[in-house]
């Protein structure tokens, strides 16, 4: 069924591990977790609800979930401990919310909408933001809430490679992931959220392009909404969300082209995996990237759902 223009896309990170390296029933959940996350926000989207919303309530699931490098499943630090950033933007009246370096906050999509809706910052920070949230009634938890197995053993093994100086490459999925979600209201704007643990075995302190805005996160209306995936400094340092928006705004590109180049050219001139989803003023969601894989999904104008972790698709049907 086509509804007014309204549409959803996600990604789980383009740090994505080799199928060998995961059961099926993993790969499966995973993909059945993507679902719900593009079904949560379907529904505010269908109920005539903000893009804002819709993306803020796709990251939430996508938090909570073991399988994605954000909230319950982060990424630790040299020190072992979670650090954990977000941030969300409606492209409606550019405004923009973000916490980074955050322990506390079960959610830190919600606290970086806090943030937003606050109106008095853009980006808060550590203790302060944790503080913050837990003033505005946010759910807050233990640090090791976040914890898993996988990435108590990802940690251990770069370590110690570390210290017996045995060179072995990193895989994406061992560096980085990130979630986050883009959409489009019926009333035509835009939205965007990033969440993520950052990578493994990160400096305690660092801070990547997630809770950027304009790096890892930019929506604006009438042009693009887009959610970034790959190693932060790069994206920081070339402005990447904000870079693609100012080719179609500016260099009159349209989205997929424009998407295209940004992550096989000029992200990829850098040696770095990188991904992306992206929305337009118009259309369906785009989610290249240069990687094994990348966790994705999306729901289209007409309804139908889509989902993947490698480059095969797996349509679901209608939403």
């Amino acid at each position: 069924m086509s509804l007014p223009g309204i549409a959803i896309g996600l990604h789980g990170g383009c740090g994505t591990l080799e199928r060998s390296l995961q059961s099926e029933a993993d790969w499966q959940q995973s993909r059945e977790h993507l679902a719900l996350a593009l079904r949560a926000g379907w529904r505010i989207l269908k109920a005539g609800g903000r893009a804002l919303d819709a993306v803020q309530a796709a990251v939430v699931v996508m938090e909570d979930s073991p399988h994605f490098n954000a909230g319950h499943g982060a990424a630790l630090t040299d020190k072992a401990e979670h650090e954990l950033d977000a941030s969300i933007m409606d492209g409606a009246a550019l405004a923009a919310g973000a916490v980074c370096t955050v322990r506390r906050i079960r959610n830190p999509v919600l606290a970086a909408r806090a943030v937003l809706d606050g109106g008095q910052a853009v980006l808060m920070s550590g203790a302060a933001a944790d503080d913050f949230a837990e003033s505005q009634g946010l759910a807050m938890v233990a640090p090791n809430y976040f914890t898993t197995q996988r990435r108590v053993d990802a940690l251990r093994l770069l370590q110690q490679r570390a210290e017996t100086g045995a060179f072995v490459p990193a895989s994406e999925a061992e560096k980085h992931g990130t979630v986050g979600a883009v959409a489009r209201d019926m009333q035509g704007h835009l939205a965007a959220a990033t969440s993520t643990g950052g990578f493994n075995n990160k400096p305690s302190g660092r801070v990547g392009d997630s809770p950027i805005i304009g790096a890892g996160t930019y929506a604006k209306d009438g042009v693009c909404a887009v959610s970034c995936t790959g190693q932060g400094e790069i994206f920081i340092r070339r402005v990447a969300a904000y870079d693609l928006a100012a080719r179609i705004s500016y260099g009159g590109q349209a989205l997929d082209a424009a998407a295209t180049t940004l992550v096989f050219d000029t992200l990829a001139s850098h040696g770095i995996g990188a991904g992306l989803v992206a929305l337009g003023a118009s259309g369906n969601p785009v989610a290249p990237f240069n990687t094994l894989g990348m966790a994705r999904g999306w729901i289209t104008t007409d309804g139908e759902l889509t989902v993947a972790t490698h480059l095969e698709l797996h349509p679901m049907g209608p939403a």
